[in-house]
């Protein structure tokens, strides 16, 4: 039965990850042009910072969605069951999903006892899904890590914690704790996970093309791919892996005229989301991953980070060729 509604839920095997100040509402609208299915993902949200939103605190984007962003799951974050009962609740008109972060591995989360802290208290971990079950009639998922160093690898038995406890979808980064995001992700590890609960899994980390996507599963048996940094700066990514896991063609990387494109899509609509100032410097993080792969793409970046005038960056962009024939 929990199954059931979980893969009637996600009729895709590729879903976008969470990513603090990447995934906002604007990725997630764009990933959607590529991918009508997918599983998309919030950025984390502290269950702390929505009970100020629901005590009067005015909104914030990170919640916004548009009706086609379904299915959509929004992830929450922390360590009180009873304010994370209260998130659930006030997510339930927003979300087809509710994730529950068991494994951000930043020094500030984990020193607040949240993200992949909760892997050495799956007891408290446990209690968290009752929590926010207790909460929504959506179903629950959680997010988590190898274990919290090498020597605590305890996915396995905290998978199945996390199952008994109620959770009904799992997304495993193939790295513990303490590697944060160096060394490779392990997807052969994830099999374990996999051949050891009865609901379905999802490997994360490192998968940033349609080849390591399929080498990924292969090695993991996982049931799909979240799919995180690989879709900073190429949008099309879940969509084409998509894409060869139904019909076994590897659809190309799009070009850079059209990763220019999507660039411009994408500044512009953050700008109308968050002003041209804010918009502007939000951006240049993504500036790496959309300019990369042609000569020069440093010098053309390095300009880029610096500049404040929208229109210095329109042409800057527009004449992208100017760089790559230098």
């Amino acid at each position: 039965m929990t199954n059931n509604r979980v893969l009637h839920l996600i009729q895709s095997r590729v879903s976008l990850a969470p990513m603090a100040g990447i995934t906002d509402y604007v990725l997630r609208s764009l990933v959607r042009k590529y991918s009508k299915n997918c599983l998309l993902t919030t950025e984390m949200i502290s269950s702390e910072y929505l009970a100020q939103t629901m005590n009067g605190r005015s909104g914030t984007e990170i919640l916004k969605r548009n009706n086609d962003h379904s299915p959509i799951s929004y992830q929450i974050s922390g360590h009180k069951p009873h304010m994370m009962k209260q998130a659930a609740e006030f997510l339930n008109n927003y979300a087809d999903m509710i994730d529950i972060n068991m494994g951000c591995p930043v020094k500030k989360v984990v020193g607040g006892q949240d993200g992949a802290a909760l892997m050495r208290n799956p007891s408290l971990a446990a209690d968290l899904v009752k929590a926010v079950k207790d909460g929504t009639d959506k179903p629950v998922s959680v997010k988590f890590r190898l274990g919290y160093t090498a020597d605590e690898m305890n996915y396995v038995e905290f998978g199945q914690a996390m199952q008994e406890a109620g959770a009904e979808f799992i997304t495993i980064h193939g790295r513990t704790r303490s590697q944060m995001y160096s060394g490779q992700a392990d997807w052969a590890k994830i099999r374990a996970l996999k051949e050891n609960v009865d609901i379905p899994v999802f490997a994360n980390g490192d998968i940033t093309s349609v080849d390591k996507a399929i080498e990924c599963l292969e090695l993991s048996c996982a049931d799909g791919v979240a799919i995180g940094r690989g879709a900073i700066g190429d949008p099309t990514l879940i969509g084409r892996i998509e894409h060869c896991l139904h019909t076994g063609e590897k659809l190309p990387i799009p070009p850079l005229e059209e990763r220019i494109e999507m660039l411009k899509y994408h500044l512009d609509e953050e700008i109308k989301l968050r002003g041209e100032n804010v918009g502007i410097k939000f951006m240049r993080k993504f500036y790496p991953y959309y300019l990369a792969g042609f000569k020069n793409a440093k010098v053309l970046r390095t300009k880029l980070v610096t500049e404040e005038s929208l229109d210095n960056i329109l042409t800057l962009l527009n004449s992208t060729y100017s760089f790559t024939d230098c």
